[in-house]
């Protein structure tokens, strides 16, 4: 009779906490993908909590924020204290950030109709999944042109004010009112600005601007749509973990592959929530699993094809160095050799194009969370 009355008590708790155990199961393995792949974690997070139904959308992009406050700040951190933000850069991109991710939520909320605000919501979350999966295959070309050319680096680039403030100010509203986009657009951004500038510095300067950016966000959100805490914290307590056992991870597993699976992922989400949300082409009153389903499967079918013909524009065979781990993997630079004397800087191997790519993928480090 005890042990009845244990199973019982049992299966009543897994009833009562359902949801939650959902949730934190959900967070820790997003976060063991973005601790992989350093892919965004708002883009990855917030169409998985949508899909699980822990919430409407409001309330899920402001849960989303707050925990990425919280673990976001580890990542800028490290950077901070290696040495690799550009803090002008950082600055400039939080003066046009902060305003517009404080201004973004409830300026949606006072135009959009009551009724119809998580449905504009979701329609919204879905632009900015396929506008982040563009930005990610776009750097990743800007990378291997770069890669190839043998582009000299320099560690600190002449800053513009004027075009990265608006930069800041694109990501901050994107991400105060759809919680995705402070890596992936602000870093496709900041590479066509600062071509020169080497990649663990941009990842840097990105991750440390990105600290006020998402707490702006969340502070907004929380004011405009509230927070629900029976959310928040199952997210942070399995992202947390997650998040350092994907970066743990990271050397031993083949990072490439999940990320142009994420790619695909992340398509059929955005045209999932575009189709849930009844947006015109797609037909307000039905549903298209099967189209979704299609266009999945014809992107893995399209992806290596596509990126094999940009790799001969550029003089490459189709498959081979540099691979897409040596584009997407910055390596924080070794200090230099303190010989007495400063020494001229050298002339990078064009011939060689995977010497560069070599050097970025030495030591793998935290790129967008976002």
């Amino acid at each position: 009779m005890w042990q009845a009355a244990q199973e019982f008590a049992a299966a009543d708790w897994l009833g009562t906490y359902q949801g939650e155990l959902k949730i934190i199961v959900a967070a820790f393995l997003v976060g063991i993908v973005v601790g992989i792949t350093g892919m965004g974690g708002g883009a990855l997070m917030t169409p998985a909590l949508l899909f699980l139904g822990a919430g409407n959308a409001s309330a899920v992009i402001t849960a989303d924020l707050t925990a990425a406050a919280v673990y976001k700040s580890g990542g800028a951190l490290v950077h901070w204290r290696h040495g690799s933000p550009n803090l002008k850069l950082a600055l400039w991109l939080v003066i046009g950030s902060v305003p517009t991710a404080l201004l973004g939520p409830p300026l949606l909320s006072w135009l959009a109709p009551p009724d119809n605000l998580d449905t504009i919501l979701t329609m919204a979350i879905g632009f900015a999944l396929l506008f982040a999966t563009a930005t990610f295959a776009i750097r990743l070309y800007i990378q291997l042109r770069r890669v190839r050319r043998g582009q000299q680096r320099v560690a600190e680039p002449v800053i513009k004010p004027v075009p990265t403030i608006l930069v800041g100010a694109l990501g901050g509203l994107l991400v105060g009112i759809t919680s995705v986009g402070s890596g992936s657009v602000i870093m496709i951004a900041l590479i066509t600005l600062y071509p020169t500038l080497s990649a663990v510095k941009l990842v840097g300067s990105d991750l440390v601007q990105a600290v006020p950016l998402v707490l702006a966000a969340a502070i907004a959100n929380i004011f405009t749509h509230g927070l629900d805490l029976g959310l928040t914290i199952p997210l942070i307590i399995g992202s947390v973990p997650g998040t350092i056992l994907g970066a743990r991870l990271a050397p031993k597993v083949p990072s490439s592959l999940i990320r142009r699976g994420l790619v695909v992922v992340l398509t059929m989400s955005g045209i999932a929530l575009l189709d849930e949300a009844g947006w015109g082409p797609l037909g307000e009153h039905e549903t298209h699993p099967m189209l979704i389903t299609l266009i999945g499967f014809g992107m893995l079918v399209a992806i290596p094809v596509l990126w094999g013909l940009l790799r001969k524009r550029e003089g490459l065979p189709m498959f081979g160095k540099p691979t897409v781990d040596e584009l997407e993997r910055p390596a924080v630079p070794a200090p230099p050799a303190d010989t007495g004397s400063a020494a001229a800087p050298e002339k990078p191997d064009t011939d060689n194009p995977s010497d560069d790519a070599a050097e970025l993928a030495r030591t793998p480090t935290e790129t967008e969370p976002r």
